[in-house]
């Protein structure tokens, strides 16, 4: 996959490797500011079971 994506991308190895930088900071822009808060109150974090013993 990540070298299909790589031939595709346009330029020589110094642009690919720009694009692909970028390419990478917007997906985890999206995944922090979106994906991650919509999913936070399905996971059960705060569910902790601790025993007073």
């Amino acid at each position: 996959m990540y070298g299909w994506i790589w031939r595709h991308l346009p330029g020589n190895r110094w642009v690919k490797a720009l694009i692909s930088l970028v390419l990478i900071l917007a997906v985890v822009y999206v995944l922090f500011q979106y994906v991650f808060p919509w999913a936070e109150p399905l996971l059960p974090f705060n569910d902790v079971t601790v025993d007073n013993q």
